[in-house]
């Protein structure tokens, strides 16, 4: 497959010689199942970096160069991808700084993990023994390992250890897909909107460890300002926008109203007509089974809804069996309760929530998923990935 690592730069003529230098000719000899390029993408640098280009394109026929407007990381990654897809024929795309923070000697490793079938790769600095510099300050630590440990629990998604990196290899065809939802990421958000994307939309995605080294030559290009800000916006935004569609905000709303359905009818068999516990949490569970259902299957889980009048039918029964264990957990919870600390208001309700929010909710929702609406899959991503993404 032809391979074009995309190398943005910005004032990096003290570094792009040093770089292409070591990627011909200690690296791309030792890889022979791909055929290896590079583009640069320059923003039009004043210190004539792409006049050092240039010369080196001379040297070697497998260098590309592009320039544009200097628009922020963000828009040169895009439009470097965007050329290296379109001029050069890119199966797979390579980011890559210019100033050797990234181990060149890494990326057949890369490589190694998009041939086992991965959709992208990402280098990590926060896991498998990768690392960052040790002379880094305090402030630069703090704002890399809190920044992404912050994405991370926003984002829910706890498996992906460096969010922020530009170490990554992708399959051309993941850009592509996502190419319309980045433009407009300027700065070094960018990397953090492209990976949620990409797992949002079921991409496999692979982390290869390694030691990010400071650059020796040139400024760092981080905005601390517009890092934090921008970032937070997005994976706040991001969030919000995730949650209001997923189906398991759309249960946990259908939930409550059956949780006031139950705790309604519960206290109305209870005082009213003199129940039993175990019964009175038997029968009220039962009218919020027959809510759940109906409204779960025209609304929560709509995209996996059961139209057919003889199905549903069918279909109500085996919900009703798989809600049988929300029964029992209730009933055997209100049933302890008030056992243990009296048959009142107060116990009875306290034992209902506890019931609902410690057993019923990731029971339900999973076997709702499982064997009702078939959403899931067991071989597939873990129940607490599925439940948070």
């Amino acid at each position: 497959m032809r391979v074009v690592i995309v190398i943005p730069t910005y004032n990096e003529k003290g570094n792009i010689e040093r770089l292409i230098n070591i990627l011909e000719e200690e690296i791309f000899p030792k890889i022979k199942k791909h055929q290896m390029y590079i583009l640069v993408v320059d923003d039009n640098s004043p210190d004539d970096t792409s006049g050092e280009v240039r010369k080196l394109m001379k040297k070697w026929k497998n260098i590309d160069l592009n320039l544009g407007e200097k628009l922020g990381l963000g828009a040169a990654y895009v439009r470097g991808m965007s050329y290296a897809i379109e001029k050069m024929n890119a199966d797979i795309l390579l980011e890559f700084d210019a100033d050797l923070s990234h181990d060149p000697k890494k990326i057949p490793e890369f490589l190694e993990k998009i041939d086992e079938g991965f959709d992208m790769v990402i280098g990590t600095r926060y896991s498998g023994g990768g690392s960052i510099p040790k002379n880094w300050g305090i402030n630069r630590k703090i704002q890399s390992i809190i920044g992404n440990l912050i994405v991370k629990t926003i984002l829910m998604r706890f498996w992906i250890h460096d969010w922020t990196g530009g170490f990554r290899a992708l399959r051309s065809e993941v850009f592509s897909k996502e190419k319309k939802e980045l433009t407009a990421f300027r700065g070094y958000t960018f990397q953090v909107s492209f990976l949620h994307k990409v797992l949002r939309d079921g991409f496999k995605v692979a982390e290869v460890p390694f030691h990010f080294q400071d650059r020796t030559l040139g400024k760092s290009k981080i905005v601390p300002t517009e890092y934090v800000v921008d970032l937070l916006r997005y994976v706040i935004t991001a969030r919000i926008i995730e949650l209001y569609h997923s189906p398991f905000m759309k249960y946990a709303v259908t939930g409550f109203i059956g949780y006031l359905i139950n705790s309604i009818t519960l206290e109305i068999f209870s005082e009213w007509f003199l129940i039993a516990p175990f019964f009175a949490a038997a029968f009220s569970s039962e009218l919020s089974i027959v809510w759940n259902f109906i409204v779960n299957n025209f609304w929560a889980f709509g995209k996996h809804r059961i139209t057919n009048p003889w199905k549903i039918l069918l279909k109500f029964p085996q919900f009703n069996l798989v809600s049988i264990g929300s029964v029992v957990i209730i009933s055997t919870v209100v049933f302890l309760g008030t056992h243990l600390f009296g048959n009142n208001t107060f116990v009875r309700q306290v034992s209902l929530v506890i019931a609902i929010a410690l057993f019923v909710i990731p029971y339900s929702y999973s076997m709702y998923n499982i064997f009702i609406w078939k959403r899931w899959h067991i071989s597939s991503l873990s129940w607490l990935q599925k439940l948070v993404g």
